[in-house]
């Protein structure tokens, strides 16, 4: 069946391109539309912000070519500007992938080659599709992590101060447990508690930062508290005043 698109000089490049990248890779070609530049649904995926993208904000582009390989992987291909043969190639973005998995991402970049396919296919084999290869992963990791679940809030112990010592609750965890008392901590079995003494106060200092050490290799996090403050003996809580009752109205 004949073709009715035009062969030029980009189309060919890219159909031979195509056959020469490894992997099995098909062209489409994408004519001039009258000077139109109509091309801004694939030109606003190029994912790009070197040369390319300069390229692509400087002059509407006329005519270009998309390969695209078996796992979905696309790439655009368009004329390079200025004196010279040669075209630009640069990888398209996921078009599956939310916006945010883009975020701090960098892109692959695209390069600008000879107009020989043989040597492009070079190029883009060994430069651009690693880049683009590893983009695409760091992407896909963000939206696996944006679907997922929310992470769920870290464990954390609870040192509560008794005078000049430390208190902590006895956990059920036995390598929470084994973490306090490698750092100094001890368990008085009779209150369930592990206590530090205060008795050095530098030596409790460094117990607790190598407890919080430990503990944070485990996920766990150390919140320091003091109780809550106790009326002294002998005095009771001030009670709000009664408020004022209005004397009834009385009618003559």
């Amino acid at each position: 069946m004949h073709d009715p698109t035009p062969d030029t000089g980009l189309g060919s490049f890219a159909a031979v391109l195509a056959g020469e990248l490894p992997g099995a890779w098909t062209s489409a070609y994408h004519p001039d539309r009258g000077g139109t530049g109509d091309h801004g649904a694939l030109t606003d995926q190029v994912w790009d912000l070197n040369e390319v993208a300069d390229t692509l904000a400087r002059r509407a582009v006329d005519h270009c070519a998309v390969l695209t390989r078996e796992d979905g992987t696309r790439l655009f291909v368009a004329d390079r500007p200025g004196p010279g043969e040669g075209y630009l190639i640069a990888a398209m973005a996921p078009a599956d992938a939310p916006a945010e998995a883009f975020r701090g991402v960098r892109e692959p970049d695209g390069i600008a080659v000879a107009a020989d396919p043989f040597s492009a296919a070079e190029d883009i084999h060994y430069d651009l599709l690693p880049r683009y290869d590893k983009a695409l992963a760091q992407v896909h990791a963000n939206a696996a992590r944006l679907a997922g679940p929310p992470s769920a809030e870290p464990e954390a112990l609870v040192m509560t101060w008794s005078d000049d010592t430390l208190v902590v609750e006895r956990p059920d965890r036995d390598d929470i447990a084994g973490a306090l008392t490698q750092a100094g901590f001890a368990l008085d079995t009779a209150r369930g508690v592990f206590v530090l003494s205060g008795d050095d106060s530098a030596h409790q200092a460094a117990s607790v930062r190598a407890a919080g050490d430990r503990l944070s290799q485990l996920g766990v996090s150390v919140v320091l508290r003091h109780p809550p403050a106790r009326p002294a003996l002998g005095t009771a809580a001030t009670l709000p005043p009664n408020p004022p009752v209005a004397t009834p109205h009385r009618s003559r």
